[in-house]
C-alpha cells in the first residue's frame, strides 16, 4: 500500500532529484552518480503499462506510476521528485495510489521479487516536492538465507544435471509442493506465526499462501536464467515464464491442494500451460488484466 503524509524533509541528496531554486518555476538537476546505478535485480520493461523513466517532474498520473515503478525496479529505497506546476491533480492522484485494488499494486508483480515492497510512504514537502520511501518486502538477511536455500535445493536434487529446462522446473515445482502446506490462518485471517506470504515461508518454514509459492518459484526461475513474471488477478497471484519464445503459466497454489486427511498430493493442472489453456479452464481466480499483462 502507498501511504501519503504531509511532512517536511531536509534537502538531503538521495538517488537523483530536482531541487527548486529561488524562482519556483525553475528546476535545477542535482546528480549523485554513485547512487544512480540500478541494483542487480533490475528488470527490463515487459508491460506497456509501466516504463522505466528518468523523468522526475511528473506532468500526469502515468508519469507518477512510471516514477514509482522505476524507483522499485531500480532497487532504490528513497527517491525525490516533483509535480509540474501545471499538474494540479498531482497530490490527489498520489493519494489515490493508497487503494490496494488500484492498478498501481500490479507494479509490485512486474519487478524482481527482491525489489518488491511491503509498503510505500509518499510525503509532500513545500514546492510540490514528493519524497518516496520504499519499505522492502525482503531484508538483506532474508535474501542471503533464501539464496542459500535455493542453492542447497538445486545441489541436493541435482537439478543442474538435467538438460531439459522443463524437467528442472518440474523438480523444483514438486519440491515446493512436497515441502509446503497451505497456511489457512494467513489466508483466512491475514495473520500467522509463519511468513507464508513470502519466499521465507515457502522455502524455510514449509508454510505458504499464493504469494509465498509465487515468490519462491520466481526466484528459482531467476537462478536458472528463465525470464519470468508474477501474474496477479484481483485475489490471487501465480507465475508465468518464457520458454522457447512462448509464455507459460504455473500456479503452485492450485497444484498443491489442501486435501482432507493430510495426504500430500501434487497435481499438474496448472503446470506449464499456455495463456489459452489457462483461459479455457474458466476459473475466476485466473482472470488477469490484459492491458497490464499484454505480453502474455
Amino acid at each position: 500500500m502507498v501511504s501519503f503524509d504531509t511532512k517536511l524533509f531536509n534537502d538531503s541528496i538521495y538517488n537523483i532529484y530536482y531541487k527548486l531554486t529561488n524562482n519556483d518555476k525553475e528546476y535545477k538537476i542535482i546528480e549523485n552518480k554513485d547512487l544512480l546505478k540500478a541494483n542487480k535485480y533490475y528488470k527490463e520493461d515487459l508491460s506497456n503499462y509501466v516504463h522505466n523513466t528518468d523523468k522526475l517532474v511528473a506532468s500526469n498520473k502515468q508519469d507518477l506510476i512510471n516514477i514509482y515503478y522505476s524507483t522499485l525496479n531500480n532497487g532504490y529505497e528513497k527517491l525525490t521528485f516533483y509535480c509540474d506546476d501545471s499538474y494540479v491533480n498531482c497530490l490527489n492522484d498520489i493519494s489515490e495510489l493508497n487503494f490496494e485494488d488500484s492498478n498501481f499494486s500490479y507494479t509490485n508483480q512486474l519487478v524482481n521479487v527482491y525489489n518488491s515492497y511491503s509498503s510505500i510512504e509518499s510525503s509532500y514537502t513545500n514546492n510540490s516536492r514528493i519524497e518516496i520511501k520504499i519499505n522492502k518486502k525482503y531484508s538483506e538477511e532474508d535474501i542471503n538465507r533464501i539464496d542459500k536455500k535455493i542453492n542447497d535445493v538445486i545441489n541436493s536434487l541435482n537439478i543442474n544435471n538435467y538438460q531439459n529446462t522443463r524437467d528442472k522446473i518440474k523438480i523444483f515445482h514438486d519440491y515446493l509442493a512436497a515441502y509446503n502446506s497451505y497456511d489457512e490462518d494467513m489466508a483466512k485471517n491475514g495473520k500467522s506465526e509463519y511468513h507464508s506470504d513470502s519466499a521465507v515461508g515457502a522455502l524455510l518454514e514449509g508454510k505458504a499462501i499464493c504469494s509465498g509459492y509465487t515468490d519462491a518459484l520466481s526466484l528459482f526461475l531467476d537462478k536458472i536464467g528463465i525470464e519470468n513474471v508474477r501474474v496477479a488477478s484481483n485475489n490471487h497471484v501465480w507465475n508465468a515464464l518464457k520458454l522457447n519464445n512462448t509464455w507459460y503459466h504455473i500456479d503452485m497454489t492450485w497444484d498443491d491442494p489442501i486435501v482432507i486427511g493430510g495426504a500430500n498430493i501434487i497435481q499438474y493442472d496448472y503446470f506449464m500451460i499456455t495463456t489459452k489453456e489457462l483461459e479455457n479452464k474458466n476459473n475466476d481466480e485466473h482472470i488477469f488484466n490484459k492491458d497490464i499483462y499484454n505480453f502474455l
